[in-house]
């Protein structure tokens, strides 16, 4: 079970993270991430009526959220993330949507790292 304070709730936060986030796309989701300034990460999660219905929705949405409960779990850092859950998802299974959830925040992460590095060199010069 995710805690509440690891969960993306105003709309204000999930705006912010898809639009100026790093972005990772995989065959089941695109996550996006932001630094959130050394909290806890937070995830929120994003599955449309074109997953399917509401059953394959609401599973969808809990397989996801128990694969951002273990990697929170075993790498905490200060991130912002929005997983968008793609239509593929809907017939996925549990082992594909938390490989597919671990690698694309891997990605985010290496993203977010290389910007700011990006932006430190900026800040030197």
């Amino acid at each position: 079970m995710l805690p509440q304070r690891n969960r993306v709730r105003t709309s204000t936060d999930f705006t912010n993270t898809v639009r100026s986030g790093a972005r990772s796309g995989r065959r089941n989701v695109v996550l996006y991430a932001v630094a959130n300034g050394g909290g806890p990460t937070r995830v929120g999660f994003i599955v449309a009526r074109n997953v399917g219905n509401a059953v394959t929705r609401n599973l969808v949405k809990r397989r996801l959220r128990e694969a951002a409960a273990r990697e929170i779990s075993v790498r905490p850092s200060g991130l912002d993330v929005v997983v968008r859950a793609l239509p593929a998802s809907a017939s996925a299974s549990w082992q594909q949507l938390s490989a597919d959830f671990g690698s694309a925040l891997e990605t985010c992460r290496k993203k977010l790292a290389q910007d700011d590095r990006r932006q430190g060199m900026v800040k030197q010069q």
